[in-house]
């Protein structure tokens, strides 16, 4: 079961990569204009996925910075938020590393930013939607591209598999 979080890790990487670097070509204005997704602006939702990995990762493993909020935007300029990316994306393939099928099978507790109330379940489904929350959002992030008349990248999975990804087809 790791080697499939080990390729969602790095497709994570991956896709943040192809995302930021199209965000490099916006200017300020762009870059924070209402695109229309949930947290507005390009910038807004790139910091919202995260603040969000932080916290799931803050859940998972007991580090690092947590927020009380999902639209907190802890850095101001795009070099920054990139920078503070590529490291939670390094840091999240290194913890996965170390998973085992135990601790994937094991219960977990925490409680949500948005319903404090406790939860409890196993890290294997809750690692699922991590990930799918990350594509999720990606997905808006692409779409705000696209409203302010960029061209589309591809962040399809498939496409990270026939290419950087190539080790898990």
């Amino acid at each position: 079961m790791r080697p499939h979080f080990q390729m969602f890790a790095a497709y994570n990487r991956w896709a943040n990569s192809l995302l930021y670097e199209a965000a490099g070509q916006l200017d300020e204005d762009e870059l924070h204009r209402d695109a229309g997704g949930f947290f507005g602006s390009l910038f807004g939702t790139m910091s919202h996925i995260l603040v969000a990995d932080r916290i799931w990762m803050r859940r998972f493993t007991g580090e690092g910075p947590t927020y009380s909020a999902l639209n907190v935007r802890p850095y101001d300029t795009l070099a920054d938020l990139a920078t503070a990316r590529a490291a939670e994306d390094e840091r999240i393939a290194g913890w996965i590393d170390t998973l085992t099928d135990e601790k994937l099978n094991a219960t977990f507790s925490y409680v949500p930013v948005s319903n404090p109330v406790p939860i409890s379940h196993r890290l294997s489904p809750a690692l699922s939607h991590f990930f799918n929350h990350q594509t999720h959002h990606r997905g808006q992030a692409h779409m705000g591209l696209t409203a302010l008349g960029k061209p589309s990248i591809s962040l399809d999975m498939i496409y990270f598999l026939r290419t950087a990804g190539k080790v898990w087809l």
